[in-house]
């Protein structure tokens, strides 16, 4: 593999990458032509799983991938692949635990995760594609930004 500093920046990289990439996928994918599969994930969930779930397939193929080239030889893509699934882990972990409560889990103590919760609940305010705020999942704007944003658009939170 590649030298050990160079992997982890491009570990920390990739991390840092898919909040980018997942925002503007949010935003103009999810938010755009594959509202068809989001819109589930704006209104209530009847069962375990809701077609919004298919983009967690979708995106952790390039890091299955990714992971499987750089074991075979490729070694700058193992750290990729890696990265990425750590950002999936994360985003698992906050998005579907603590902010959707899909399964049970401590509350979130700390301010950082608060605010990442309430800006994610202020998205949640518009269950339609358009209007929404907020489309990042680990970096999240000022909720006072959010909620003025929202009043503008005639939502009250």
């Amino acid at each position: 593999m590649t030298d050990l500093l160079t992997g982890l920046l491009l570990y920390l990289g990739a991390v840092l990458f898919m909040e980018g990439f997942a925002w503007v996928m949010h935003r103009y994918v999810m938010h755009g032509f594959l509202w068809v599969w989001h819109r589930s994930h704006h209104e209530p969930r009847t069962g375990l799983f809701e077609l919004n779930d298919l983009f967690a397939v979708v995106f952790a193929t390039p890091a299955i991938i990714a992971i499987w080239l750089g074991v075979r030889g490729i070694d700058w893509l193992l750290p990729v692949g890696l990265g990425i699934t750590t950002y999936g882990a994360i985003y698992f972990l906050f998005h579907d635990g603590l902010v959707h409560r899909r399964w049970p889990m401590p509350k979130a103590r700390s301010a950082y995760w608060k605010r990442l919760i309430q800006a994610h609940r202020f998205h949640h305010a518009v269950s339609t594609k358009h209007g929404a705020v907020s489309f990042g999942f680990l970096i999240a704007p000022d909720v006072r930004k959010l909620k003025a944003q929202l009043a503008g658009r005639g939502v009250s939170v």
